[in-house]
């Protein structure tokens, strides 16, 4: 739904439609419902430790839902109707 809401910022002027996140199932009880791993990871120094656990868990799929912000946008992208050589690369961020 993010990338959604990314191409309607991008390339729509910002005329959202459905691309809300606010009524997304619950991914992690979705996956234990499947007899696998659900793991919810709602802060960056969680992710080392979950990828950790994940990738030792050799007999079940590992769903790994991390929380971002819902603003954060998903790059490189390539636009419709573009070549992978016109592909969007994310701004240049100044580093505080």
């Amino acid at each position: 739904m993010g990338m959604v809401r990314q191409w309607q910022e991008m390339f729509y002027d910002r005329r959202y439609s459905h691309s809300y996140v606010d009524a997304l199932p619950d991914f992690m009880k979705l996956a234990e419902s499947y007899g696998h791993v659900g793991m919810f990871i709602d802060k960056p120094a969680d992710v080392e430790g979950a990828l950790q656990e994940a990738l030792a868990i050799k007999d079940k799929l590992v769903f790994m839902d991390f929380i971002t912000d819902d603003t954060e946008n998903v790059y490189p992208m390539v636009a419709a109707g573009c070549g992978h050589h016109e592909m969007v690369l994310a701004p240049q961020r100044e580093l505080a």
